[in-house]
């Protein structure tokens, strides 16, 4: 099997995760494989700290629809001129790229198609429908967790694309992952008191567009915990605007809150607890056996309603479950009886993916 060239968009941080260990297994197997990256929340700094070679272009316009609309145009021309010169570039060796791969990018599915190049999506949050519309219809292959119903994909245009795998898409880019000490230290954090970590909702702002005040209420909660029992909570902001919004404060029971990309997953590893709003730490944390609740108030996609009716994975959804945090001892307890982790071999998503590519 001859190698091809792969071109690989990243447009949010948990895509970094996720392919780092793809892009591994490619290039083991031959294929050349360029990356280009967005600048948006820890994106390009995760890249860094992995050494993942790329080329940023572009950075997120907003959550407005109109600015969405916007930004997809920009930068997926910007992906369409950066794609050509590169083929040029390459012209001497194996010349244009052969499949484009991402994880819910919209940006190189517009792009690839307008260069005629196939390519592949992936994604294990099933009611993103604005995203899958486009992304499905543009891809030759649907890479997605079995966990998802196939009738929730229907209308997307994956029909005859899906690419279906065992577990969470977790387990794979954390299968060679072995938690490190050295963030305790760098973040300054006492292991012989409670560990919190918290992952923020998507939203720019955080308190301020919620008709549902959770976050808030767990935020201030926590502060309490912190003060009351030493609990130290770390929380790990999406956006410069939200960690400039929670750096705000001092004294007993003050969050943590990092100004850089961090070794997110040993902190996790080494919590005793954590709290999110998005989906990938809720799952990192699942597979890292660290006890997690979800606080996130979209509508659960099917890996997590999974997860949740196998007791993995515990859901807040009001005030009235907060007590969930003041039983920090009860984390403690159940986070020394982890159950095993759960290995998968990352060339199967390599795999799953590379179906789009034509001369494979």
């Amino acid at each position: 099997m001859r190698g091809v060239r792969v071109w690989i968009d990243l447009t949010n941080s948990p895509h970094v995760l996720v392919m780092r260990p793809v892009i591994e297994a490619l290039r083991e197997e031959g294929h050349e494989v360029e990356v280009t990256a967005r600048d948006f929340a820890q994106t390009l700094g995760l890249l860094e700290r992995f050494r993942i070679g790329h080329t940023a272009i572009g950075r997120h316009r907003g959550e407005r629809l109109g600015a969405k609309a916007v930004g997809l145009a920009s930068r997926s021309g910007a992906l369409v001129r950066w794609a050509r010169a590169r083929g040029r570039a390459g012209a001497g060796a194996r010349g244009r790229f052969d499949v484009a791969l991402g994880h819910g990018s919209n940006d190189v599915g517009v792009a690839a198609a307008a260069l005629r190049i196939p390519s592949a999506t992936m994604f294990d949050y099933e009611w993103a429908s604005a995203q899958h519309h486009l992304n499905c219809r543009l891809a030759r292959a649907v890479v997605v967790p079995e966990a998802i119903p196939v009738e929730r994909l229907r209308g997307y245009g994956a029909e005859g694309k899906l690419q279906r795998y065992e577990g969470l898409k977790e387990e794979y880019y954390l299968a060679d992952f072995e938690p490190s000490e050295a963030v305790l230290g760098e973040l300054g954090l006492d292991r012989g008191r409670a560990i919190v970590t918290v992952r923020t909702p998507p939203e720019v702002s955080l308190y301020h567009r919620f008709e549902n005040d959770l976050f808030a209420r767990v935020l201030e909660r926590l502060r309490e915990a912190g003060a009351r029992e030493g609990a130290q909570t770390v929380v790990l902001a999406r956006t410069e605007a939200q960690r400039r919004e929670l750096g705000a404060g001092s004294g007993a029971g003050a969050l943590i809150v990092p100004d850089r990309a961090i070794d997110a997953q040993s902190l996790i590893a080494h919590s005793d607890l954590v709290i999110s709003a998005g989906g990938t730490m809720n799952r990192e944390a699942v597979a890292l056996g660290t006890p997690v609740c979800t606080i996130f108030e979209g509508r659960l996609g099917a890996v997590d309603e999974r997860l949740i009716g196998e007791g993995r994975l515990r859901r807040l959804r009001g005030v009235d479950d907060l007590g969930a945090i003041d039983a920090l001892g009860v984390a403690r307890a159940c986070a020394r009886e982890r159950p095993p982790r759960v290995r998968r071999d990352p060339r199967v998503l390599a795999q799953l993916l590379m179906r789009a590519a034509p001369h494979l």
